[in-house]
C-alpha cells in the first residue's frame, strides 16, 4: 500500500456538487493532485482556494488532457455534460459523472457507446443507493426474501425549489420534465431495488396547471408493465409549495413479492424542525431567491446529506468516498453504471412521450425514434 501511486483527479464543474466532491478529494490519501475546471472563473478560482487544489482553468479540454489527471468527475450543470464526459472517455479515465449522460437520448447512447468503446469504468451519480436504509433492502430483495417481485409503487413529491432552481441553470427547456430531472432519482432506486425487472411498455399522464410558465410540469404519473408480468406505478410531482418544509425529496416505495413485502417511508417527517429563523434552502446555488420563506424543515431531508462542523456528513460523502475507494483500490461498489444511467434517461423520457401522445407506449424504444417523438 505505501508504494501505490497517488491518483491525479480532474472536477469539472466547480457548483455545488463540485464542491463538495473536491472538498471530499480533498481529505482522501489517495489523492494526490487536483485539478478544476469552470466556465465561471471566479467560482472555479474560490472552490481551488478553498480546497488547496493544485490547478484551475476556464478549459476543461485542457485539465483533462494534462499529464498529471488519472480520473475525472463531470459536475457540471445537467446539460452540459456530453463533452467532458467524451474528453474524458477519449483518455480512457474513469469518471464518477453527474446524471444525466445527457439531456437527448441520441447523445446519451453516443456517450454511453463511447465509454464502452474506450472500455473506461463511468459511473453515474445517484446517491441515494448509498444511504443505509435502501442498501440494507437491496441486501434482503436480492436474498430472495420477498420471492419474485408482481407490483410496486413509487411516489416521489418535491416543492417547487427544484424546478425553479433547474429552469435558471438549463439553456434548453424542451425536455426539462419532473421525470427526467428529478423522477430519475427515485426510478433509479425502485429499478435498483427489483433487480433484473425489464419494463416492455409504459402508459404515463402529466398536468401542467401549475409550473407551465417555467416551461415544465408539474407532475407525471405512469404504470410500467414488466417483462415477467409486474406492474409498477411510478410517480412524481414537483410542484408542492415552496414553503413546503421538504428540503427536495418525499419518496415512498412498495415492493410485492411473492413470499413478502417491502414497505419504505422515506418522507423525512420523523425530524421536524420549527423555528422563527427561515429554514431554507438546502440547496442555494449562486443568485439563486426563493422567494418564499420556510420556517419548518423535515431535517436530514436534503438528499446529498447535512452539514456539521464545515463537512457534508451523509450518502454523497459515502458515495464519492467509496468511487474513490473503488478506482484506487478496485473496490466493487453499488454505483450506478453508465447503462444504467443511460436506462434511467431513455424510461423517464418514455414517461414522457406516453403522456404527451395519451397511449401506451411499448418497450425498449430507440433514441432517434423517442427523440422524434418528443420533438414533434
Amino acid at each position: 500500500m505505501a508504494d501505490r501511486k497517488e491518483l491525479g483527479l480532474a472536477i469539472v464543474g466547480c457548483g455545488v456538487v463540485g464542491r463538495m466532491r473536491g472538498a471530499l478529494a480533498r481529505d482522501f490519501p489517495g489523492i494526490g493532485w487536483i485539478g478544476l475546471s469552470d466556465m465561471n472563473e471566479r467560482v472555479g478560482q474560490q472552490l481551488k482556494e478553498d480546497i488547496g487544489a493544485d490547478y484551475f482553468t476556464t478549459d476543461f479540454k485542457e485539465l483533462i488532457s494534462r499529464p498529471e489527471v488519472d480520473a475525472a468527475i463531470i459536475a457540471t450543470s445537467t446539460w452540459a455534460h456530453v463533452e467532458p464526459t467524451l474528453a474524458a472517455a477519449e483518455r480512457g479515465l474513469p469518471m464518477l459523472i453527474e446524471k444525466p449522460l445527457a439531456t437527448d437520448a441520441r447523445e446519451s447512447a453516443s456517450v454511453l457507446a463511447a465509454i464502452e468503446s474506450a472500455g473506461v469504468d463511468a459511473v453515474v451519480g445517484y446517491t441515494q443507493r448509498f444511504r443505509r436504509r435502501f442498501l440494507a433492502v437491496k441486501d434482503r430483495v436480492e436474498s430472495g426474501q420477498i420471492g419474485d417481485v408482481t407490483a410496486a409503487v413509487t411516489r416521489a413529491f418535491m416543492n417547487r425549489m427544484a424546478p425553479t432552481g433547474e429552469v435558471r441553470l438549463s439553456q434548453d427547456r424542451r425536455f426539462l420534465s419532473p421525470m427526467v430531472v428529478s423522477g430519475t432519482h427515485s426510478l433509479d432506486m425502485c429499478m435498483w431495488l427489483m433487480g433484473d425487472a425489464k419494463p416492455v411498455s409504459i402508459f404515463a399522464r402529466s398536468t401542467e396547471g401549475i409550473l407551465s410558465d417555467l416551461g415544465t410540469k408539474d407532475a407525471t404519473f405512469g404504470v410500467f408493465t414488466m417483462d415477467s408480468g409486474a406492474i409498477w406505478s411510478m410517480n412524481i410531482c414537483w410542484a408542492l409549495p415552496k414553503e413546503w418544509p421538504g428540503a427536495v425529496y418525499g419518496l415512498e416505495i412498495g415492493i410485492v413479492g411473492t413470499k413478502g413485502v417491502v414497505d419504505i417511508e422515506d418522507t423525512h417527517r420523523d425530524v421536524v424542525m420549527a423555528s422563527e429563523f427561515s429554514q431554507g434552502p438546502a440547496y442555494n446555488p449562486e443568485d439563486f431567491d426563493l422567494e418564499a420563506r420556510r420556517n419548518v424543515d423535515f431535517l436530514t431531508s436534503f438528499p446529498p446529506g447535512d452539514m456539521y462542523d464545515g463537512e457534508l456528513w451523509g450518502p454523497m460523502r459515502e458515495e464519492t468516498n467509496s468511487w474513490f475507494q473503488r478506482i484506487y483500490s478496485d473496490k466493487s461498489t453499488p454505483h450506478a453504471t453508465a447503462a444504467e444511467g443511460h436506462r434511467n434517461l431513455v424510461l423517464t423520457m418514455a414517461m414522457d412521450l406516453s403522456a404527451k401522445r395519451g397511449e401506451e407506449l411499448k418497450l425498449p424504444i430507440d433514441p432517434a425514434e423517442l427523440m422524434a417523438g418528443l420533438e414533434a
